[in-house]
């Protein structure tokens, strides 16, 4: 009896060891993430204002396609979440389309789209963050400026990823209306540029992939990816967002973001 209550002890031993080794393992983990999380937003600060000049592409599950042109104009709002006006140029039945993006780290997104066959305003509500953009495989919650804030992190491996050393990171929403229960994020250890990401729905199953292509680097410091190419593997259409030309400095301020200016955004 004695022998087997040291045996039994010794397991509990081993067993209390192991699970104290994990946790920890699990809090280095979240904090490399976390890390890995504010160094990509802090790579990407003082841009100040952009404008940028791009087709999106939509493309069904049998190849056929469909562009769009449109303009979308972001602001980099000190000590809270980018603003973003797109405007919808052609084809006719979508040209006028506005449609303005507030994002915050901690409260929820605002968002609001003008509708020109109708002549409304529409916010689109935060329950409804995860319906598609525009019938394209983008929802409105991926049109959100990257805040720290609304994600929890976990480093899960380093490895090479098209010939570079990458970091392999998860992050969780934290907001209840997000569409995804988590991404999956390959970011570059050089630059911390995010090249690919993979996102799962409610139910923990792969839905989309989105790749980051061809990137360019502005005023030697703001890397941008000149192609945003989204891939729905559960029902394989995609759309692309393809940027024919971006200027930094263009004198945007917070009066060309007011969602009552939305009808006549130029």
């Amino acid at each position: 009896m004695v022998g087997l209550k040291k045996l039994f002890n010794s397991a509990v031993v081993v067993i209390a060891f192991f699970s104290t080794s994990v946790a920890l393992a699990d809090e280095a983990s979240e904090q490399e993430g976390q890390r890995i999380a504010e160094e990509r937003k802090a790579r990407d600060k003082g841009w100040d204002n952009t404008v940028a000049d791009t087709v999106m592409i939509l493309r069904n599950a049998q190849g056929q396609e469909s562009e769009r042109d449109m303009r979308v104009k972001t602001l980099e709002v000190e000590g809270d979440g980018d603003k973003a006006l797109t405007i919808f140029d052609s084809p006719k039945d979508v040209s006028g389309t506005a449609f303005l993006s507030i994002s915050h780290p901690i409260e929820a997104d605002e968002q609001w789209i003008y509708l020109p066959a109708v002549k409304r305003v529409k916010r689109i509500a935060s329950r409804n963050k995860s319906g598609p953009f525009m019938a394209s495989e983008f929802a409105f919650e991926d049109l959100t400026s990257f805040e720290v804030e609304k994600y929890k992190y976990d480093l899960l491996r380093e490895e090479e990823y098209k010939n570079m050393p990458v970091y392999v990171v998860e992050q969780v929403p934290q907001d209840d209306f997000s569409g995804y229960s988590k991404q999956i994020l390959w970011i570059d250890k050089e630059h911390y540029r995010v090249h690919k990401v993979e996102f799962f729905d409610k139910k923990g199953d792969h839905l989309k992939t989105l790749d980051f292509e061809d990137y360019k680097l502005y005023q030697d410091k703001y890397w941008r990816p000149l192609k945003s190419l989204m891939f729905n593997v559960q029902t394989q259409k995609s759309t692309d967002l393809i940027t024919k030309k971006l200027e930094f400095g263009v004198g945007l301020d917070e009066s060309d973001f007011d969602k009552n200016s939305l009808r006549r955004a130029r």
